[in-house]
């Protein structure tokens, strides 16, 4: 029995096996192995391992590892460690053991070199976990997927190849349970990386073979050089020779294509200072056979190379500009060759040579110099080539992906960005959640494909739009959990990927789909999601270079991901504020049809807000305005703004009033602001325009004053479209400056459209363009004003719009004459009854008897209120509309106050009735005094008694 960490590892292993739940202390490593065993079908009572007669105990890996194989032999003598090496695919090139007896009493597959432990043939072991994983791994006692293998614990490193990162194989120490220390792993990491290093000094062996191959040639042919213990004499004498950093670096970079093709060709290459240079490549045999690629630089004078150039072929290539130099280390020395180049592109073979001979100036002068500039391996020289790719694929990365503050859109830029430089097609997979703007709380779940990019759409790949439920076995899965990227070099038996829907994969398997790395797409510490690149048409699988590639952009892209999540966040944050604070739905009015919209910025929300506001006398008020700036402080600046404007309205103000009152408000919330403690904390500037207009159906005139606003459009009834000329006033907030009204007729159905500057501003046009396209899309008297809403948003307004819109149309209605009744009388009290008595005449014409008592009381008040108080003529007003509206007019400015009477006031009572008797009541100024009117009710005829029990001499006003 083992146990970890307080976890019976037996017990939970035989859960597993069972098809029960393993305890949760099991590793996630071990426990997704189980799984990917079990669908391989292996069973855990297999004995026999696969043996591979044919493998090379002598291969370039096994010449490299066993000087560290012995000395690693040495440090373990006396214990019973079993030291192996195997290859990429598992199988076991070479053994060594601690005490040499040790062998004696080991099962066959523990000793003899040739057996295969890979995962999918041998279940949860140390090699095939390495393999698996890609990194240092142990298994300890029931981790085992095996019964053989219980008693024993394990731990195993990948050896890579050092110049292309390429997995070549396996070092793996076992021992008894009991034996496991925690020195296993380091001495097991030391002995990797001292392999890694000798099969470096392989590689650059083979280069200096190649190197003094080359110079050996030219000396035969009479064009040698001389050389000093392995060393050629006039280093860097290519740069002497007046090339400066960039043209070195461009010669560089070239040479290692041209190595990489493993092709004689020539290519021509214009210098910074416009002088042309050819490069030349030549193959080179060692004498052990290694055969190579030298690349010459012919420096042309007075004419070009052009015999050579002829015979072989030429192309031309500017070189690109640099805007910095490089960090260029220091020439070095390895083995008496010196470099310039970093390891891994030709760590022996990157020296500048010269022939000793002057450079030509005169006419007479040969035509060209040749240096040598780099000699190396074909597969060298590629995986210089890919390391360059890599590098510009993450710098153009840098500049393509996070372009804006989308989600989806920031994800579909990483799929552009990889495919076709590191993948033939990507899908990205992201929870709901995150495209809401928030964090997902378990990324495992509710997944759905957001993007789904490749080379063609022939491969039947999940769709953008499915959801996602990747199972545990799956590489998906996996690198959620361990919150890293997996590699999988072959799907073909990736069992757990296979298992996720094997009708699906089994078609795409078919279909060429052979290689896959699955990121997870983490950024501060958040899982927003999974990116899958895939490999089918590029035969290459991935190696671990690409996975690092696609983990590096992963990151980079998530980065980007998240800030658009969190701006989505906020932005949907601010703009339901933003809709709440806008009118959900619009006032009940006689005066105008409306319709409207509202359509947000593309990425930012502003303070854009409209308003309809029913006012006394059948009046409304049409308002529109925009705040200064962007985000939460506008939104909440044009909440304030639009409450006062509606306060304002409230007192029946007039139009240029209103505008002065908001100017002062915006005046005081801006020195407010500046007046917080520190000018770091201030939200932004505080600014605004408005336009406001008052309509009267009775006299279809409308007041109209705006402060800083675009005017507004009028259609008249036969379709002219015209944009009145407003007196222009300041911007809110400015104070000081005075606002002026102007007063336009508008017969029944015109109609008034009120906008904000975000419908007819656009980077893409002028302003005249725009409102001439404005005006032509008006120039339809018989749309309605919500089919006039849905024609402006889609020809005027912008299609990637920069600022908020707010759209207001209102399409004007008139007052029958009919119902509109009006009186005129001299201030005299006699003449109360009179209009009493015309107003109950009246009200029995429009049906109105159930009123007529409340009408008669309160018109009785007002008026007799205006005689005693006012002056001049008193003016009497009916309307009957949705309430009938009773008002009287006099030359006074002086305004009545509501008073509550004590018990034994012969006054008071007046005006306290008639805001009982009435729903609404109030006063509004004119040019030539007041008017106070009241509305009435005509659902409800009111709360007094019946007329019958009524004694007029009980009312003492009257």
């Amino acid at each position: 029995m083992g146990a970890a960490g307080g976890i019976d590892l037996a017990r939970a292993r035989e859960r597993f096996l069972k098809g029960e739940p393993a305890e949760a202390g099991v590793r996630s490593l071990i426990l997704n192995s189980w799984q990917r065993s079990l669908l391989l079908g292996l069973s855990p009572d297999q004995i026999e391992l696969p043996y591979r007669q044919d493998f090379d105990p002598d291969v370039r890996l096994v010449r490299a590892a066993v000087p560290v194989l012995d000395r690693l032999q040495l440090r373990f003598a006396g214990s019973r460690m079993n030291i192996g090496l195997a290859d990429a695919e598992g199988v076991v090139l070479a053994r060594r053991f601690g005490e040499r007896s040790l062998a004696r009493n080991l099962p066959a597959f523990q000793v003899i070199p040739g057996f295969v432990f890979a995962e999918q043939v041998a279940g949860t072991n140390g090699i095939g976990i390495a393999l698996a994983e890609r990194r240092l791994c142990q298994v300890h006692g029931a981790e085992h997927f095996a019964e053989r293998s219980q008693a024993n614990a394990c731990s195993a490193i990948p050896i890579r190849d050092p110049l292309s990162g390429r997995i070549e194989g396996v070092l793996s120490f076992g021992c008894p349970r009991s034996d496991a220390s925690p020195v296993m792993d380091t001495l097991i990491s030391k002995g990797a990386r001292a392999i890694e290093h000798r099969l470096l000094e392989q590689s650059t062996a083979r280069e200096r073979t190649l190197l003094q191959a080359y110079l050996d040639a030219k000396r035969d042919a009479g064009n040698g050089e001389p050389v000093i213990d392995g060393e050629p004499i006039a280093v860097d004498q290519l740069a002497r020779s007046g090339l400066d950093w960039r043209d070195q670096m461009i010669l560089k970079e070239k040479a290692a294509e041209l190595i990489s093709a493993a092709q004689r060709v020539a290519v021509e290459v214009t210098l910074s200072d416009g002088r042309r240079l050819t490069l030349l490549s030549h193959v080179v045999t060692g004498p052990s056979g290694v055969q190579g690629v030298a690349v010459e630089a012919v420096l042309h004078h007075e004419a070009p190379l052009l015999a050579v150039a002829g015979s072989l072929g030429v192309s031309r290539e500017a070189p690109p500009r640099h805007a910095t130099p490089p960090a260029v280390p220091p020439p070095r020395h390895l083995h008496g060759v010196p470099t310039g180049l970093p390891t891994g592109l030709s760590a022996a073979a990157s020296t500048l040579l010269g022939p000793g001979q002057p450079e030509s100036t005169g006419p007479g002068d040969r035509a060209g110099d040749r240096r040598l500039v780099l000699v190396g391996e074909p597969g060298v020289g590629k995986y210089a080539v890919a390391a360059r790719h890599r590098l510009e694929l993450l710098s153009e990365a840098s500049t393509r992906i996070g372009t804006t503050l989308d989600v989806s859109r920031t994800a579909l830029e990483l799929a552009e960005m990889a495919v076709p430089g590191l993948a033939d097609h990507v899908a990205i997979d992201l929870p709901e959640a995150v495209l809401r703007g928030e964090e997902a709380a378990d990324p495992r779940i509710d997944m759905n494909r957001v993007v789904m990019h490749g080379i063609g759409d022939d491969l039947p790949f999940y769709p953008v739009g499915q959801r996602i439920d990747p199972r545990p076995a799956t590489p998906q899965f996996q690198c959620l959990t361990l919150e890293q990227a997996v590699l999988v070099p072959d799907l073909r038996v990736a069992s757990g990927w296979l298992a996720q829907d094997p009708e699906h994969t089994e078609r795409l398997i078919s279909l060429g789909v052979h290689s896959l790395i699955a990121v997870p797409l983490l950024a501060r510490g958040v899982v927003l999601g999974i990116a899958s690149f895939y490999r089918s048409r590029t035969p290459a699988p991935f190696g671990d270079d690409d996975r690092s590639l696609a983990q590096e952009l992963a990151t980079r892209a998530a980065i980007c991901i998240d800030n658009a999540r969190r701006y989505t966040r906020e932005h949907t944050m601010v703009l339901a504020l933003q809709r709440s604070l806008l009118p959900s739905r619009l006032p009940e009015q006689s005066a105008v049809e409306v319709a409207h919209r509202y359509q947000p910025a593309e990425y930012e929300v502003g303070g854009d807000w409209f308003d309809v506001i029913p006012l006394s006398g059948t009046r409304v008020a049409l308002v529109v305005g925009d705040v200064v700036g962007h985000g939460l402080h506008a939104a909440v600046t044009m909440g304030r703004l639009r409450t006062a404007a509606r306060n304002f309205a409230e007192l029946d103000l007039a139009p240029d009033e209103v505008l002065t009152h908001l100017d002062n408000l915006v005046g005081r919330l801006a020195r407010d602001e500046r007046n917080e403690e520190s000018a770091a904390e201030a939200t932004g500037i505080i600014g605004a325009t408005c336009l406001y207009a008052v309509y009267d159906p009775t006299s279809q005139q409308a007041t109209m004053a705006r402060a800083g606003h675009l005017p507004p459009a009028l259609v008249l009834p036969d379709g002219t479209v015209t944009f009145p000329d407003l007196p222009a006033g300041p911007p809110l907030g400015l104070g000081g400056l005075p606002f002026e009204s102007a007063e336009v007729h508008l017969p029944e159905g015109s109609q008034v459209v009120l906008y904000t500057d975000g419908l007819v501003e656009d980077r893409d046009r002028d302003l005249d363009t725009s409102f001439d396209l404005l005006r032509s899309t008006l120039a339809h008297q018989d749309r309605t004003p919500d089919d006039t809403c849905r024609a402006i948003l889609e020809t005027v307004a912008p299609e990637h719009p920069g600022d908020d819109i707010a759209l207001l149309v209102a399409r004007t209605l008139a007052l029958d004459p009919d119902r509109i009744a009006h009186w005129e009388l001299p201030a005299d009290p006699a003449r109360v009854s009179d209009i009493r008595a015309a107003v109950t005449r009246r009200l029995g014409d429009w049906g109105l008897d159930e009123v007529s008592f409340t009408a008669e009381l309160v018109l009785s008040e007002l008026v007799t209120n205006a005689v005693r108080y006012g002056s001049g003529p008193i003016q009497v007003r009916l309307i009957h509309d949705r309430s009938l509206i009773c008002e009287v007019a006099d030359t006074s400015s002086t305004a009545p106050h509501l008073r509550h009477a004590a018990t034994y006031d012969e006054g008071g009572r007046g005006l306290f009735l008639v805001a009982q008797l009435t729903q609404a009541w109030g006063t509004r100024y004119t040019a030539d005094g007041k008017v106070i009117w009241a509305e009435c009710a005509l659902e409800t005829p009111g709360v007094l008694p019946e007329p019958a029990m009524m004694d007029w001499e009980d009312l003492p006003a009257l």
